[in-house]
């Protein structure tokens, strides 16, 4: 089904990464991106269950938009071990217009799509996505 406003759907791809993240842990993170010849969202790279923030935000591109998925695991103030699953739409100032266009036109309708994220940035240069950000919210 397309998105009305954007016409980009998401690939079964993208819903079955996101599972596989979510419910069995065998990715740390997911990067999406618009393929607009394939008018689709298609899964970029997904990183291994050992994969650090770090590696994350350094798969995101300088100068394009995508969409990211990250588990964060933490210890709450009870000593208890949680995880948490951020969306982040990554739309930095310097990616084309057209690239910023898409991807907000596109973000509501695939965000729903994928059930079980607890926490959604906006992030338009690295400093708002940064680790210490991503704490701050699970606290």
């Amino acid at each position: 089904m397309a998105n009305a406003s954007s016409g980009m759907s998401a690939s079964d791809e993208c819903k079955l990464k996101f599972m596989e993240l979510k419910r069995k842990k065998t990715h740390r993170f997911i990067i999406f991106k618009i393929d607009e010849k394939l008018q689709q969202i298609v899964v970029e790279k997904a990183g291994g269950p050992d994969e650090s923030y770090e590696a994350f935000a350094s798969s995101l591109p300088e100068k394009d938009c995508r969409y990211g998925v990250y588990d964060f695991d933490f210890v709450t103030e009870d000593n208890c071990q949680k995880s948490k699953i951020f969306f982040i739409a990554w739309s930095p100032d310097t990616s084309r217009v057209k690239a910023k266009m898409l991807y907000a036109s596109s973000k509501d309708r695939f965000r729903r799509e994928l059930d079980g994220v607890h926490y959604e940035l906006q992030a338009t240069d690295p400093t708002e996505m940064d680790l210490q950000v991503i704490k701050e919210r699970v606290n």
